[in-house]
């Protein structure tokens, strides 16, 4: 399947992202490979293949729960970039 820069645009605007046009071309490029590779994997050759149905049901080694003490807002803060009290400021990303 060939993606033109058109199509990127339209998957740029969908995904909410900002593309530069000197991009545009090399990610149409990109992704149509990425495209023919999964058409590719779907001629593989799967008679015989034990399907992986199983995956959900095997059990996790899982360690014991450990309580104590919190490390409190002076320790989890101290590498914020920004903060106003106990909270962490961050950047608006809505409009």
């Amino acid at each position: 399947m060939k993606i033109t820069t058109d199509d990127v645009e339209k998957i740029a605007h969908l995904a909410r992202l900002e593309v530069d046009d000197t991009r545009k071309e090399k990610m149409a490029e990109q992704i149509s490979r990425i495209l023919q590779y999964i058409d590719t994997l779907k001629e593989a050759d799967v008679e015989g293949v034990n399907l992986l149905s199983d995956a959900a049901f095997q059990t996790n080694v899982m360690r014991e729960d450990e309580t104590g003490t919190p490390c409190g807002p002076d320790i989890t803060l101290a590498n914020a970039p920004e903060r106003d009290e106990d909270f962490y400021v961050v950047p608006n990303v809505v409009k």
